[in-house]
């Protein structure tokens, strides 16, 4: 597609039959703008791009090649889903890049939360490009792009954003879902077949975990956040509160807190729990969780997170705070 504009007529996908319509639609349309060339695509496992991912699967099967890099700032697990959902169950041709040396080792001392952002886009972009060059016959690059991207900026995602690729890398670019909402995003997900903790998966910054390791990140600390923010998803989806509340984290800020564990003094990190209601992240209400909730996952953090002593829960709404902490 290349209008920008969602034209006014067009309905809604509210359901599994008008999903299945619109898959239906846009099918042949790849077909006849790729036709036998390959296809590019940045798989980071969140629901876009997986969507976009599934989609070309389904019109152009192995012409589409899929990167997914692990810059070590992903959640638990996901990694493994993407390679498990995409290459083991539907047959992609994906391209696996451990990058987590690579990532953190040009982040380390890093405080600065716009410089650590530079530097997680421009070395995507590098390992990136890199992987692109190693294949022959691409001129075509597949873009999770969708229409609140076109409304908000220049309608290209910014955390999926390619467009740094070398001047020798000119492709052009596919984006079937650029007219959809993410909630429409989300029905023709379920109709491609895709897992619903995929489809249904929380907002997730870019810049990912790294700024959920407020300031300079250490891999002690990023892995305290991995873990603590495993076992809030965990219990949140025990609770009955998986897709009923907007967003949900944990954070490790930079300082370390007195405690006492085994009845001798630790100087160990602390973790923020961050639940927030929202409908368009401009604004944000926080979580009320129960207490026995609270109590669950604090025993757990403390129990199985190494390096931990002491857990809070955030009780500030956005404005004055923002969503994130960086």
């Amino acid at each position: 597609m290349t209008n920008n504009l969602r034209p006014e007529s067009m309905q809604r996908i509210t359901s599994r039959a008008l999903a299945e319509s619109f898959i239906a639609e846009q099918i042949p349309l790849l077909q006849e703008q790729i036709g036998d060339s390959k296809v590019l695509l940045a798989l980071s496992g969140g629901v876009d791009s997986s969507v976009v991912a599934a989609l070309l699967i389904k019109a152009v099967g192995d012409q589409l090649t899929c990167v997914h890099v692990n810059h070590g700032l992903l959640r638990k697990g996901e990694p493994e889903q993407v390679v498990d959902v995409f290459r083991n169950q539907m047959g992609a041709n994906l391209v696996y890049v451990d990058a987590v040396d690579r990532f953190l080792d040009k982040l380390a001392g890093v405080a600065d939360p716009e410089q650590k952002r530079k530097i997680i886009g421009k070395e995507f972009i590098d390992v990136f490009a890199e992987e692109a060059k190693k294949l022959d016959g691409i001129n075509f690059l597949a873009q999770g792009t969708i229409y609140p991207d076109i409304l908000e900026s220049d309608g290209v995602k910014s955390h999926h954003n390619v467009g740094g690729l070398p001047e020798e890398l000119n492709f052009e670019l596919v984006e079937p879902v650029r007219l959809l909402y993410k909630d429409e995003v989300r029905q023709v997900g379920l109709a491609l077949g895709l897992p619903e903790n995929m489809v249904y998966r929380q907002p997730f910054p870019g810049p990912g975990l790294g700024v959920r390791c407020v300031g300079a990140i250490t891999r002690d600390r990023l892995e305290a956040v991995r873990e603590s923010d495993s076992i809030l998803r965990e219990e949140f989806a025990a609770a009955g509160l998986q897709g009923k509340v907007w967003q949900y984290f944990t954070v490790v800020p930079p300082f370390t807190s007195t405690g006492i564990k085994n009845g001798k003094r630790t100087d160990d990190w602390l973790v923020i729990i961050r639940a927030v209601n929202s409908v368009d992240a401009t604004s944000a209400t926080i979580e009320p969780l129960p207490y026995e909730l609270l109590y669950k996952i604090r025993d757990r953090i403390l129990a199985e997170v190494s390096g931990v002593n002491r857990v809070l829960y955030d009780l500030s709404d956005k404005p004055v705070a923002t969503i994130e902490y960086e």
